[in-house]
């Protein structure tokens, strides 16, 4: 008994001693320094790790919080130095897990913005998440803030800021 007991025990070590690699990246709990304002920061998550060089998946998330007024328009701007790319075809916007038709979606690649357009706008109060699939990562890694900016259907057309994602691509 005593001889299954220390094997049981040595066992059970060396089990919780190995680390599982996880492979999404998400927003991390503490940023310091950032010139972002905590309550501006807004969650993301990479599928495929943010790794350099290498096709990923951004899930940017909008909380139902931030969402005050109805919206008709996403745009995405990001810095001059984030040197991936895009693909307009593959961007989602998803509302409560279900996908919402768009009507069009835009890249401007010298203008550093990605605007993305839903048929119908999309309710105020609705958690939304901006899916962007067959994203190319840079080929050097960073730390980079993509802003989140919305239009309101028959508001003056004029953005309001919503907050900033600030993803680290290792």
């Amino acid at each position: 008994m005593k001889r299954l007991l220390s094997a049981l025990a040595v066992t059970s070590c060396l089990l919780t001693g190995v680390a599982t690699p996880i492979l999404a990246q998400s927003l991390p709990g503490l940023t310091l320094f950032s010139g972002v304002k905590s309550d501006s920061q807004l969650p993301y998550l990479l599928d495929f790790g943010g790794q350099t060089n290498s096709t990923d998946r951004y899930i940017l998330r909008v909380p139902a919080q931030k969402m005050k007024l109805a919206v008709a328009q996403f745009t995405i701007t990001y810095p001059d130095y984030y040197k991936g790319t895009f693909d307009p075809k593959s961007i989602e916007v998803l509302v409560k897990g279900k996908k919402v038709p768009l009507s069009e979606v835009k890249w401007d690649k010298e203008g550093r913005v990605i605007q993305i357009f839903p048929q119908e706008p999309i309710p105020a109060g609705r958690k939304v998440e901006l899916v962007l699939s067959n994203v190319e990562n840079p080929a050097f890694g960073g730390v980079f803030y993509f802003r989140c900016q919305v239009l309101s259907p028959g508001d003056v057309p004029l953005l309001r800021y919503l907050g900033t994602w600030i993803i680290s691509i290792t």
